[in-house]
C-alpha cells in the first residue's frame, strides 16, 4: 500500500510540474525546452502505471508507458470531427494532443527513461 501511495504522489507532483513548466518555460535552456512538457507527461504515464500495477517490473511498466505515449502519440494522425471535437477541450489536449511529431515519440522515451532511473532510485523495484 505504502508503494502505490508513493506513487500516486510522484505522478500527482510530475503532472503539476507539467502545468507549470509551460509558465516557467523560461528557465530551461532553449535547446530542451520544447520538449520538456513532453518528457514530464510521459514520465506521469510512467509513474501512473507504477501506480496501478505498483508489482509489475520496470521493463514491464517501461514497455506499456511507452507503447500508451506512442500510441497517443500515433493516433494524432487521425483527424476525424469527434475525436478534434474531444481534443478541443482542455483535458482533451492534455491527454490526447493535437498533432503527430516524431520529436515527441524521442521526448517520451527520455521522459520514461529517467522516470525508471528515478523509479530505480528509489528502490521500490524487485
Amino acid at each position: 500500500m505504502k508503494k502505490r501511495i508513493v506513487y500516486f504522489t510522484i505522478t500527482v507532483a510530475v503532472m503539476l510540474v507539467g502545468l507549470l513548466s509551460r509558465k516557467f518555460m523560461f528557465i530551461f535552456p532553449t535547446s530542451i525546452a520544447p520538449f520538456v512538457g513532453d518528457m514530464l507527461w510521459a514520465m506521469m504515464v510512467y509513474f501512473g502505471f507504477r501506480f496501478l500495477f505498483p508489482k509489475l517490473d520496470l521493463l514491464k511498466n517501461f514497455n506499456i508507458a511507452l507503447i500508451f505515449s506512442f500510441a497517443i502519440e500515433i493516433s494524432q494522425l487521425y483527424q476525424a470531427d469527434w475525436i478534434n471535437a474531444i481534443r478541443k477541450t482542455t483535458i482533451g489536449a492534455l491527454v490526447l494532443g493535437h498533432g503527430f511529431l516524431w520529436m515527441d515519440l524521442i521526448s517520451y522515451f527520455i521522459g520514461i527513461t529517467i522516470a525508471v532511473i528515478i523509479d530505480r532510485f528509489l528502490n521500490y523495484t524487485k
